[in-house]
């Protein structure tokens, strides 16, 4: 069809096998970075004690730091979270701090120092076990979502559909999380909900290519099924790479701005949101088209009822 090759200016399709090696070779390094290293779990997860303290006057991190480390708390975590005065101390479990008293003790020492005079705001012990165990529910949850995602997309559009969209979004977390892994950032509660976000964004790029895709198939019968393809991206394009942008942007902001409590929170969406955007175009709609999707798919049979063809046998 002419028109379809007018109005397509980008062979996503074609670029398929490009965008499967850049792929495989995302997720081969993630994955030998999680076996090896694993992930870098907060104490959400692996157990430790949050405090949060107000001191009298601006604090440097550093400074903090030096002095938790002379205390023998070499492996705390310190961090603004709002003013150069409030400041959180994670510190993980260890011989030394493996009770609730653990945050009395570095709260004495730390009166003790140089630093000035604190105000304690909270303290959040997180046992062994239940860090353990929030894990196992947090993985649940990834797999739950994904098989709802799967059920849904298979009623509303088709299985090949499905399974595209799953295939899509198991691509986007497993790719997140082994750069997660690769850079040592820190895996936290706030970091698995950005994760189940990144999962909602991402099915929702790719709904709007398979709504394009299925209208299309419906209009343009006749037509190859990779042009079909082609031709939907292209069209829903703006759409996406302004979706992409304009959350980017909001994201970058909180990134820098939005103090290091949300560093990791923004962190995942901003690699969610450009992994998503990446396999909307180049994962899912391959992978249905893999699957051996096309047009026929979609029509359905009207079943004639007996007596159809005379209808006024039935006439008095």
């Amino acid at each position: 069809m002419q028109i379809l090759a007018k109005e397509t200016k980008i062979d996503f399709i074609g670029l398929r096998s490009i965008a499967l090696i850049l792929s495989f070779l995302l997720i081969a390094a993630g994955i030998y970075s999680l076996t090896t290293k694993g992930l870098n779990y907060g104490i959400d997860f692996s157990g430790g004690t949050k405090i949060e303290l107000v001191f009298d006057q601006d604090i440097a991190i550093q400074d903090l730091r030096d002095e938790l480390v002379k205390g023998g708390y070499d492996d705390a975590v310190v961090q603004y979270f709002g003013s150069n005065q409030d400041i959180l101390i994670r510190v993980p479990l260890s011989e030394k701090n493996s009770d609730v008293n653990s945050s009395s003790r570095v709260v004495e020492y730390l009166d003790g120092s140089a630093l000035g005079t604190s105000t304690l705001r909270s303290v959040e012990f997180v046992g062994p076990t239940f860090g353990k165990e929030l894990f196992e529910k947090g993985i649940l949850a990834l797999v739950y979502s994904l098989i709802g995602v799967m059920i849904y997309v298979a009623f509303r559009f088709e299985w090949k559909f499905s399974l595209g969209s799953v295939t899509a979004l198991i691509h986007d977390v497993a790719i997140t999380l082994g750069i997660f892994s690769l850079i040592g950032l820190e895996f936290t509660l706030p970091v698995l909900a950005a994760l189940l976000a990144v999962i909602g964004y991402s099915l929702n790029d790719t709904i709007v290519v398979f709504d394009r895709i299925r209208e299309n198939f419906r209009k343009l019968r006749e037509t190859d099924t990779k042009e079909i393809m082609n031709y939907s991206i292209n069209q829903t394009l703006p759409r996406t790479i302004l979706t992409s942008l304009t959350t980017l942007l909001v994201l970058i902001a909180l990134y820098f701005y939005g103090g290091d409590a949300l560093n990791g929170f923004a962190a995942t969406l901003i690699i969610g949101v450009l992994i998503g955007t990446y396999s909307s175009i180049f994962v899912a709609s391959p992978t249905v088209l893999a699957l051996g999707a096309k047009p026929d798919d979609l029509i359905q049979e009207v079943v004639e009822k007996e007596g159809a063809e005379h209808p006024d046998m039935y006439m008095p």
